[in-house]
């Protein structure tokens, strides 16, 4: 397999197989992803449907993936740039112990005003991911998670569910890797996309390789605005999606962002069999 050349070890063996403690592992998990997601894609374009993407969007890691869709990374510079992001965060994660939590059925503002009370000049907690309305990720220091969940319970929040990591991702506790981060985007061969890829942090068309290396530079402490990137995307005329990857997550989001939305998800044989039924 392709991966595992790329790699030097079995990824592939792993995916399949096991165990799942390994696959399971940051550095193991975004690869694969990063992997799955690509293949799906290629079998996508082998369909040879006259299906052109006039946008492209990646959640997180996922933002990688978009880049390899829009022509501006190699499957074999993304994948190596996947895994040395994983192994950073890994690392950024023991050297400043952090965690995530989801916080269900408040609005940014009164999250923002929360996690800034909760908050020190050495507990941080900030928001991380804006998935979409009423569903927002929180990260930053166990403590000031600890002190803000009573408030954002006491503001209404539907619920605060702690995620099982022990990571603080987009947030000023991945700082620690951010050098190293930016060694390796630099390193990176980029091309300019062929098609608009909408940037995580800026929420809005990446024009060319030095917004690319900036945007993906920034992701490491910054907040995913994914809400707003498919808002741009559906203030530009876009009404149907595709979600090219693993399961049908980003769908859902892009439904609850906007109803009207057109959504379909493209992650197993079952979804290209029922797509060629279409």
């Amino acid at each position: 397999m392709q991966a595992d050349e790329i790699l030097g070890f079995p990824l592939s063996q792993l995916a399949w197989e096991g165990p799942v403690e390994g696959l399971d592992d940051t550095i193991n998990t975004q690869p694969a992803i990063f992997t799955h997601s690509v293949a799906v894609l290629e079998v996508f374009r082998k369909l040879n449907l006259d299906l052109v993407p006039s946008y492209a969007a990646g959640h997180s890691m996922g933002e990688l993936s978009a880049l390899v869709g829009a022509g501006s990374l190699s499957f074999k510079d993304g994948l190596n740039l996947v895994r040395k992001r994983g192994e950073l965060m890994k690392r950024a994660g023991k050297l400043t112990p952090g965690g995530m939590a989801a916080v269900m059925g408040l609005d940014i503002p009164i999250i923002e005003g929360l996690c800034a009370q909760a908050s020190t000049d050495s507990e941080i907690v900030q928001v991380a991911n804006d998935n979409c309305p009423g569903q927002v990720v929180i990260s930053g220091s166990n403590a000031a998670l600890d002190r803000v969940q009573p408030l954002l319970d006491q503001a209404g929040a539907k619920r605060v569910i702690r995620l099982a990591v022990s990571i603080a991702a987009h947030s000023p506790f991945m700082s620690v890797a951010q050098c190293d981060f930016n060694s390796a985007v630099s390193a990176t061969p980029i091309k300019p996309p062929y098609i608009p890829v909408i940037g995580n942090v800026s929420a809005r068309p990446l024009a060319g390789v030095n917004e690319i290396r900036q945007d993906l530079e920034n992701q490491l402490t910054h907040r995913v605005r994914w809400t707003e990137s498919i808002q741009v995307m559906i203030s530009e005329g876009i009404n149907e999606f595709i979600e090219i990857g693993n399961g049908s997550v980003l769908s859902g989001l892009i439904k609850r962002i906007d109803r009207s939305a057109s959504t379909s998800s493209l992650s197993s044989p079952n979804d290209f069999q029922a797509l060629m039924r279409l």
